[in-house]
């Protein structure tokens, strides 16, 4: 192959492959590969000389976003790259810079006249982009209003976090590969209530335009939050030698290795102070020679041996993840490292054990496997699911053609991570130190089916603290955590059971009629789905739910297992008035005034009085609308002496006086 043939290959593999990564389709090649590709295809054009059509390097990428297109009132190019310190100190002439994150998103061109709102547009391909106001309300960041009265133009960079891409991934088919795929693939929906749930953040990275002539670019920062902006990270460098850029750049770069960085990035970016000096610059290809200046890091890789593909289950997506022989990248230990779905397995190549990777940390923080150096045998798709054994199957994305792995099993318990999520939150039991992803992993490892296993995770110490990222510590903290939520109040309990359309309100309703366990029997026995529906805020729907839940006998069976484990405490109901404070009722037969005789309880305790299920020594009336009955429980009252009366005679000597 000449270099011409190489070069139009290279080109035709680019630009595929940025058309999917910036219009949020399944991931066709990895960071690493692409600027591998980029890099060889710049040294063809220097050697030859030639720089074919649609070459990545002479144009803007491109997002590709259905709608309405928009002119850009100022030009959006691209920066120069660079992965070499000495070339930003050399661009940086020694004039003061700023240096901040370059954010891995989508850029976003938000207009505001007059104070609002008026326009917000994608890049597109630097010139015209596509409108997108209408999703403008469900952009974190995005004001509606600003203070200034004037003209102003802000770019800025719309991202999702590492911890709301895990979540959704989780939830949904598992089909995006990083943040930024995901962020860009969710611009492309129309429903603005859809998209606000995929939580992405705009972060404006430069004022482009103001009417106030402000000259210096970290000023016009101040100026941005003045208006109630949160920008983007910047610090500024005085004095840009090699030695004091490359100082900066190791303290940042460190931040993204640590992993204290909660969005991604994929570089850092130098920008003059000197707006002016900065504006003086010529246009080369579609890059503003002064405007900035990026910086990309230099990916370590290396190469390991493919130990096991391991199938770990989330919500509703069993996704590969490799598991290798321990290599040592960025100061780190890395053995595992996520294969996204079968799609990505697939373009890899990735055979059995023995199989030779080559891994990298994408942009210093995701253990990546960015290609199959030697393949041994096949992968063997599970045929069953790994925690509840039910079938697989494979499904295929109708927007992008990835192939994602499902269990079969409804009920399957990795399906109902959101549940055990809730379990463990504040509202719930408060148990500090298992999050959705340390769930997710003990579901996946047999040790959690349901809430109660969460109590017998102490079995688990030894194993515990030889997995990543616990230790001796984290795990005594987990277990002391675990061990102090079973003094818990009966609302939390309530609340965590994860009971359809019971949020903390219907909890704190019903309980305020019901000791817990009354309620759990209550529920359990009744054959009447509007049981609790005379309660005040319950109503037939909710009241439904509870009786439903409570009759599915394992929710029952679990229930009676926490009931035994924990230690609850339950505020007393306080009543509305005292018509029957102090006095105890026994309820049989039919009612006519009220619904049911749940109605005419509910009635009792909201007077200061209390209802039992049978006649003792403590009952001061029996209600019977048939006081001549035979039945046992009058029987028991006349015995006793215990006043047998009418439901009329109950509303004139208690009601009356409420």
């Amino acid at each position: 192959m000449d270099k011409i043939q190489e070069m139009q290959l290279l080109v035709d593999r680019l630009n595929q492959a940025s058309d999917a990564y910036y219009n949020g389709r399944g991931e066709i090649m990895t960071d690493y590969e692409w600027d591998a590709g980029f890099d060889r295809l710049k040294q063809l054009e220097a050697e030859t000389g030639e720089v074919l059509p649609g070459s990545p390097t002479n144009k803007v990428s491109e997002d590709n976003i259905a709608g309405q297109k928009e002119a850009h009132e100022y030009p959006a190019l691209s920066l120069a790259k660079t992965k070499k310190v000495s070339d930003l100190a050399k661009w940086a002439e020694m004039r003061p810079i700023w240096l901040s994150w370059k954010l891995d998103g989508l850029t976003l061109v938000v207009t505001f006249d007059g104070g609002n709102l008026t326009k917000v547009v994608t890049r597109g391909n630097g010139h015209i982009g596509t409108n997108i106001t209408h999703l403008a309300r469900a952009i974190e960041g995005i004001p509606q209003h600003i203070k200034s009265d004037g003209h102003v133009v802000v770019r800025g960079e719309a991202v999702i976090s590492y911890a709301d891409f895990e979540r959704f991934n989780m939830e949904s088919d598992g089909e995006y590969a990083n943040p930024r795929n995901l962020a860009s693939g969710s611009l492309t929906l129309k429903d603005p209530e859809e998209v606000s749930q995929r939580h992405i953040r705009w972060i404006p990275f430069t004022l482009v335009h103001t009417d106030d002539d402000i000259p210096s670019w970290g000023r016009r920062m101040d100026w941005l939050q003045e208006m109630g902006l949160q920008t983007v990270e910047h610090e500024l460098i005085e004095k840009p030698t090699e030695a004091n850029i490359q100082a900066v750049v190791d303290k940042w770069t460190q931040r993204v290795t640590d992993g204290n960085n909660p969005y991604p990035v994929d570089g850092l970016v130098i920008t003059y102070d000197d707006t002016v000096y900065a504006a003086s610059g010529s246009v080369t290809g579609h890059h503003a020679t002064r405007a900035g200046f990026a910086f990309k890091w230099q990916d370590e890789s290396a190469e390991t041996e493919l130990d096991h593909v391991e199938w770990s289950c989330a919500a509703s997506t069993i996704s590969p993840v490799a598991v290798f022989n321990p290599v040592e990248l960025e100061g780190t230990t890395v053995k595992r490292a996520s294969l996204c779905n079968i799609s990505e397995c697939e373009r890899l190549g990735i055979g059995s054990k023995g199989t030779v990777i080559s891994v990298i940390k994408a942009n210093k923080i995701i253990p990546k496997v960015i290609k199959v150096v030697h393949s041994v045998g096949t992968l063997t798709v599970p045929t069953h699911c790994p925690v509840c054994n039910a079938p697989t199957e494979i499904k295929k994305s109708p927007a992008s053609g990835t192939l994602t792995l499902h269990c079969t099993n409804p009920e399957c318990p990795a399906k109902q991570l959101k549940k055990f999520a809730r379990f463990v939150s504040k509202e719930g039991l408060d148990i500090d130190g298992i999050s959705e992803q340390t769930l997710s992993k003990f579901i996946n490892l047999g040790w959690i089916s349901n809430f109660a296993d969460i109590y017998s995770i102490a079995s688990h110490a030894q194993e515990l603290a030889v997995m990543d990222g616990f230790g001796r510590k984290s795990v005594t903290n987990l277990l002391q955590s675990v061990e102090r939520s079973k003094q818990a109040d009966a609302r939390h309990l309530l609340y965590a059971l994860s009971i359809p359309l019971c949020g903390v309100d219907v909890c704190k309703r019903l309980l305020a009629h019901y000791p817990l366990n009354d309620l759990v029997t209550e529920a359990a026995s009744t054959d009447d789905p509007g049981h609790f529906a005379v309660l005040p805020g319950i109503g037939p729907e909710k009241s439904a739910q509870v009786v439903k839940w409570f009759h599915d006998s394992r929710n029952k069976a679990v229930t009676d297992r926490l009931l035994d484990i924990l230690s609850l405490t339950q505020e007393a109901a306080q009543p509305s008035g005292a018509a029957c404070q102090g006095l105890t009722f026994v309820i049989t037969g039919d009612v006519h005034h009220y619904k049911n005789r749940n109605e005419l309880k509910a009635y009792i305790e909201s007077q200061g009085g209390k209802v039992t299920g049978s006649v003792s020594k403590s009952t001061n009336y029996l209600i019977n609308n048939d006081i001549q009955s035979t039945s046992g429980k009058n029987r028991k009252a006349q015995e006793l002496q215990i006043p047998i009366i009418s439901e009329d005679e109950f509303i004139s000597r208690f009601a009356s006086e409420a």
